[in-house]
């Protein structure tokens, strides 16, 4: 059986929500989050490499 929406504990937001209030987050959820954040820095790095060496490449075809 399932429980009605109005009933159900709220869920909280998947990921993080720059600038959001972080008292109220324990030390092992704030761990995670950090975890969760250099991930994605990490991610948005490699897509700037990749996007630069495209540019890059581009650059150099067309100066010949």
């Amino acid at each position: 059986m399932t429980m009605p929406e109005d009933s159900a504990p709220p869920k909280k937001p998947a990921g993080h929500i720059v600038g959001e209030d972080l008292a109220t987050l324990s030390l092992d959820e704030l761990a995670e989050r950090v975890v969760l954040l250099r991930e994605e820095i990490s991610r948005i790095e490699a897509a700037i490499e990749a996007k630069r060496a495209s540019a890059d490449a581009a650059a150099s075809f067309f100066k010949k």
